[in-house]
């Protein structure tokens, strides 16, 4: 299996961006606790949140291919066809709680991140509730796809159980958990 040290190096040859550097780490962080939550491989699942999108900075015409070819190489199938299904407009199947995971972890933590560094005390203090009405708001982090993070909410919660809270909840509480090492 690939090695969380040979996908960093990876991640750090393929992607100059320390913004998207800091992105995978905090996807790569709330995918390894989802994973221990729910009796998963966090490994496994850290990996996938940590390499979704290695190849966006390089090569943003050919993302997700380039990755999801390099796994494939390696025999990885289950960390590339994850990533092969992160964006719902690709048509790839969800078949794995893997697959929504990353889906429903990918947009959601850049977009908790964006909310948390335009507070005072960034994640202290961040509810829910108040991630929920900022993702009313169209032209706060309008980057991020709101139909995406919908969709993969309403997966993950039908995979698992639990709430829209609960999973923002938990997004939050990871990120302040790591905020010194991700800029927070």
């Amino acid at each position: 299996m690939l090695t969380r040290d040979e996908a960093w190096q990876l991640l750090c040859a393929w992607t100059p961006s320390e913004k998207l550097r800091t992105h995978a780490r905090s996807v790569e962080l709330v995918m390894r606790d989802f994973a221990a939550r729910h009796g998963q491989d966090a490994e496994l699942f850290g990996l996938a949140g940590l390499l979704h999108d290695a190849d966006y900075d390089s090569w943003p015409e050919e993302h997700p291919r380039r990755i999801v070819a390099w796994l494939r190489e390696r025999e990885e199938e289950a960390l590339a066809h994850a990533i092969s299904a992160h964006y719902t407009h690709w048509g790839v199947s969800y078949d794995s709680l893997l697959d929504k995971a990353l889906l429903a972890s990918d947009e959601i933590t850049g977009f908790v991140m964006a909310c948390a560094l335009v507070r005072p005390t960034r994640t202290e203090g961040l509810e829910p509730k108040s991630v929920k009405k900022k993702l009313k708001d169209k032209a706060f982090a309008a980057g991020v796809d709101r139909a995406e993070v919908a969709e993969g909410l309403r997966m993950l919660m039908a995979e698992v159980g639990g709430t829209e809270d609960d999973h923002l909840a938990r997004v939050i509480a990871v990120l302040h958990l790591h905020s010194g090492g991700l800029g927070l």
